[in-house]
């Protein structure tokens, strides 16, 4: 009599037995099922329809390149080898030679070990650190290691070094090991650390401009650990499509020029740059100036352009003298020229006149020593075309890059034949300026202070790479809102540097100026002198100085009857008008001892932004300025129209 446990155990025996051969059998089963297949992706035009007959390893592999070049599979991006946490709150990153890192967000750098390359500006281990601003308002900042000179040394010895740095830098022992894992020959380390400026915090204080380091959702790569270590300082890693595209034409421009301003055979070279709008102008200008500065101690710079100023708030014609790298948009670096007219527009097409002679009064004060590089407008249509060839006599370039987008055809290639036969606006061909003289008080510059028009300057023609460029509209950011960036940023001035709290402008104190003090002038239209005080409170002004003393009224405020080309000292907002005293209220960052030559308020066109007086915290009531009542019975009044169905990019969050 048998168990039931025998039975089991017979029958596990013969399962066992059994299974090699009931397994064959089950597979066999299941190939005789029909297996619905998904039919494989379209080849890239051109493509083979498969692989090669002959098959093997590189045919397989050029069939499934193929996929790549079509766009339907994403090839796999180069990642920093390295990056690791480092005491208060820094991180190192280790990059092998030509690698590079593309992030958003805002950074000191000091490079520790090697060379890096930031937007054409090298920096080495005996350079200070340097601010990195990578906002998704531009392009993305790329931190890419270079070659450089290696000392004659083992590879143990310069590993021994690079662990000597590091630990000067208080790296723990297990990120120093993890470094030296990846240490190789050529290799490059930098040390990240978090940033913090009083004018990155006033603009980050306002809602609309919140999220502006962070990094759009849709532009993230994927996912990678060093992404932890990089987020500790608020950085976001990029794919490298989203940083600086250098087109062959742009890098061959740019040689050319850098090798014309090393070589100084006859002066230094004066280069223009034009072209139409959103195709990389500035972009350019910037790259060029920082190759510059790794071979020159300083580079001059004249701002033509009234709308997009690199280092002043908007509507400024300035020369400025450059001894640091472009390492940020320009909301981050702005500077106090050393010659300055505020224009009061962002457009120059109702005073063209005006305009050519405040260029010409800034222009006096370049003295020829150094390489000047010449920032012009993207209005080069119709009119805009015949003022351009007037600047350029005026200005006399020595080289003009003409950037022009494909397909743009209201610009003709502006080679010295074409400048010097053509008429201007206000010029005739080979004839001279037939632009009024300049008045109030500006000092007339004779005829002998300009050199003649280069009959053969160099004509440089670069055609952009980069999406969207040329077309209007198409930029990552509105105009507008990076004009009122620059505003805000110049207003950051005023915040305190040793204090973390960002303070509201109306809690500010601000000057106190007698009326008898400043004469005042509006701009860009005529107001009625009962009404000017009106136009003055709450305004973005100019303070300028006159040559001329201004004659004291007592009994209100004195009045210019024409519109000056003076020196401006810097900018300010008049915060109220004290009638009972007869006090102007002026809120500006200017030094005081550059304020006491100050005796002229310019009223230009130019606004305050909206949210200057929406971000009023700790206000009862009514905020100040700002109502929802209106009479439209006032030439001028009404009130601003939102349209919530188009909302700009930059303005949404990421």
């Amino acid at each position: 009599m048998r168990s039931r446990r025998g039975d089991r155990g017979a029958a596990m025996v013969a399962a066992m037995a059994s299974r090699r051969p009931a397994a064959v059998q089950l597979r066999k089963r299941r190939r005789r099922l029909p297996r619905r297949r998904r039919p494989p992706p379209p080849p890239a035009p051109g493509a083979a329809c498969g692989p090669p007959a002959s098959g093997g390893a590189d045919g397989w592999s050029d069939f499934a390149a193929s996929f790549v070049a079509a766009g339907l599979v994403k090839a796999p991006q180069e990642e920093p080898r390295t990056a690791v946490e480092a005491a208060a709150g820094g991180v190192v990153v280790l990059l092998p030679p030509g690698q590079s890192l593309t992030f958003n967000g805002k950074c000191c750098l000091t490079c520790l070990y090697g060379s890096v390359r930031v937007f054409g500006f090298n920096i080495a281990p005996e350079q200070p650190p340097y601010n990195l601003f990578s906002p998704h308002t531009h392009c993305a900042l790329s931190i890419e290691a270079v070659a450089y000179k290696e000392s004659e040394k083992s590879k143990k010895e310069m590993k021994a070094e690079a662990r000597s740095i590091l630990r000067a830098h208080l790296v723990p022992r297990a990120a120093r090991i993890k470094l030296m894992k990846s240490f190789v020959p050529q290799c490059s380390m930098v040390l990240l650390e978090r940033l913090d400026t009083q004018v990155t915090r006033f603009i980050l204080s306002h809602s609309e401009f919140s999220h502006v380091f962070s990094a759009k959702r849709h532009k993230v790569p994927r996912f990678i650990p060093e992404d932890a270590v990089f987020a500790s300082i608020s950085l976001g890693r990029q794919d490298p499509e989203n940083g600086l595209l250098l087109s062959e034409s742009s890098l061959s421009a740019i040689g050319q020029l850098v090798r014309a301003c090393q070589e100084e055979d006859e002066g230094c070279p004066i280069i223009l740059v034009c072209g139409p709008k959103s195709v990389g102008k500035s972009t350019f200008n910037r790259y060029l100036i920082n190759l510059l500065l790794n071979r020159l101690p300083c580079i001059e710079f004249l701002e033509c352009d009234l709308g997009q100023t690199e280092f002043t708030p908007p509507g400024c014609i300035s020369l400025i003298n450059v001894t640091e790298p472009f390492l940020g948009p320009p909301f981050t670096h702005l500077r106090t020229p050393h010659k300055m007219v505020y224009f009061g527009e962002t457009s120059c097409e109702q005073e063209t006149e005006r305009y050519l002679d405040s260029l010409k009064y800034v222009f006096g004060a370049y003295e020829r020593d150094v390489p000047l590089v010449i920032n012009t407008m993207g209005w080069v249509k119709g009119a805009g075309l015949l003022l351009l060839i007037d600047i350029i006599r005026l200005l006399s370039p020595s080289h003009i890059v003409q950037i022009s987008a494909e397909g743009f055809k209201d610009m003709p290639q502006l080679s010295p034949e074409y400048t010097v036969s053509s008429a201007g606006l206000h010029t005739k061909g080979k004839g001279p300026l037939r632009g009024k003289s300049l008045a109030n008080g500006s000092a007339d510059l004779a005829q002998g202070d300009f050199h003649p028009p280069h009959s053969e300057h160099k004509l440089l023609c670069v055609q952009p790479e980069f999406p969207g460029a040329g077309v209007a509209g198409d930029g990552r950011t509105h105009s507008s809102v990076l004009r009122d960036m620059a505003v805000l940023a110049y207003l950051g001035q005023l915040q305190p540097s040793d204090m973390d709290l960002v303070l509201p402008l109306h809690s500010l104190v601000p000057y106190q100026v007698p009326f008898s003090a400043v004469s005042i002038k509006v701009i860009h239209t005529d107001v009625a002198p009962a009404h000017i005080l009106y136009s003055v409170n709450a305004s973005w002004v100019g303070l300028c100085r006159l040559p001329d003393e201004v004659q004291c009224k007592a009994d209100g405020p004195v009045l210019l009857t024409q519109t000056p080309i003076c020196d401006c000292m810097g900018f300010g907002i008049v915060r109220g008008v004290d009638m009972d005293k007869k006090l102007y209220h002026i809120l500006t960052p200017v030094a005081p001892e550059n304020l006491r030559s100050v005796n002229c308020l310019l009223i230009g066109n130019i606004p305050i932004p909206n949210c200057v007086f929406l971000n009023q915290p700790g206000i009862e009531g009514e905020i100040p300025y700002i109502t929802s009542e209106y009479n439209y019975g006032i030439l001028g009044a009404g009130k601003l129209k939102m349209k919530k169905h188009l909302k700009r990019r930059e303005h949404t969050r990421p």
